[in-house]
């Protein structure tokens, strides 16, 4: 029997290898302690939820609740979602999502939204099921101390009403 529940700083050894695993053993030792810390400071806007599975941590699920404009209620960001391999196909994913919005209903967010691969055809078609798609472009920039010149190249052909 499965049960979801919050991540307990109890939960470290069984949290680490499906962390790790979560991110494809390419994260630092550095960042992996900050973020639990961040998740198990009760001051924190970072959470978890974790599946438990015969006395094992099966599953994780990490949000971040955070202000926006256009609400006065918080959002809730659905960070990590992952499923020990043996254990997939099993309800888990699904499990966590809707515990995490029932939480969300319980504590009045305004929604809850996550980022997806779209090459992950099995988190692709679980996500179906649960949101609605929106089909808006997802722009990263990296912060540097001084803008590059295709930066500047390109703010001053905007600026100038011309675009490339």
């Amino acid at each position: 029997m499965t049960t979801i529940r919050p991540l307990t700083r109890d939960d470290y050894a069984q949290w680490l290898p499906l962390w790790q695993e979560n991110c494809l053993h390419q994260i630092s030792d550095d960042v992996t302690r900050e973020t639990w810390r961040r998740l198990t400071h009760a001051r924190e806007p970072v959470h978890g939820l974790v599946a438990h599975t015969d006395g094992q941590i099966t599953g994780l699920l990490h949000y971040i609740l955070h202000p926006t404009t256009g609400q006065i209620e918080p959002v809730c960001y659905m960070q990590d979602l992952f499923v020990a391999p043996a254990h997939r196909r099993a309800g888990i994913a699904r499990r966590l999502v809707w515990e995490l919005n029932a939480l969300g209903r319980t504590h009045g967010w305004t929604r809850l939204y996550w980022l997806a691969d779209n090459t992950n055809q099995a988190a692709t078609g679980l996500y179906k099921t649960l949101g609605i798609r929106l089909d808006f472009g997802f722009y990263v920039l990296p912060i540097q101390q001084e803008p590059t010149h295709e930066i500047h190249t390109g703010m001053a052909q905007r600026a100038s009403g011309h675009n490339s």
